[in-house]
């Protein structure tokens, strides 16, 4: 995160010089009324100046309310832009996982999903390449979730749907769904992805 610190420097910086800038200028059309005023003479001269402090002052609040919003929504927009950066490096590292370890995470997803449903028999949907390696390796995969669970699970393979990676699993009357494909799962790590990043740039 030390590029985004970086970046949230720099706006606030802006911010800084933009509020000082325009309070600057403020304070000058201020003392330029109270002059004028003061050559009007001095039974007006009360009056206008009291006008022309309460109209600078609610410029000047105007003024830093704007400069406020306008670092939070380049502030938000970093954060969104951040959140894509982190996701779609992730969505290219699973796209391209060697097969010996995207079929352990398999393994680990399937379990997971069977812990949650909490079924003996359970359908598995994924991409044709994927149902294709669970179906070569469907007594090896069978095995490994024993391992993992203690107990027989018996796996049907589902259908094939659009997806990167991962799995959806389905109890048998599909009334119990478990979304372990990769795109739900990343949808859900934005979330903590958006709070964490947000912790950076707010604090």
């Amino acid at each position: 995160m030390e590029g985004a610190q970086l970046i949230i420097e720099e706006i606030n910086r802006e911010a800084e010089q933009k509020i000082s800038y325009i309070l600057n200028q403020a304070r000058e059309e201020a003392e330029k009324i109270k002059a004028e005023a003061e050559r009007r003479g001095k039974a007006k001269a009360e009056w206008i100046l009291r006008k022309a402090q309460t109209q600078a002052e609610i410029e000047k609040q105007r003024i830093v309310a704007n400069a406020r919003l306008e670092v939070r929504k380049r502030k938000l927009a970093l954060q969104e832009k951040l959140i894509q950066e982190v996701l779609s490096a992730l969505k290219e590292k699973l796209a391209g996982l060697p097969e010996e370890e995207y079929y352990s995470m398999l393994v680990e997803l399937i379990a997971q999903g069977v812990r949650e449903i909490n079924e003996d028999r359970i359908i598995v949907s994924s991409n044709r390449a994927t149902l294709e390696l669970i179906e070569r390796n469907l007594d090896d995969f069978k095995a490994k979730i024993v391992e993992k669970l203690g107990r027989t699970v018996e796996i049907e393979l589902g259908d094939e749907v659009e997806t990167i990676g991962g799995v959806l699993i389905e109890n048998p009357d599909r009334t119990v769904r478990i979304d372990n494909r990769f795109e739900a799962r990343m949808e859900r790590l934005k979330s903590e992805l958006r709070a964490e990043i947000a912790n950076v740039l707010f604090g």
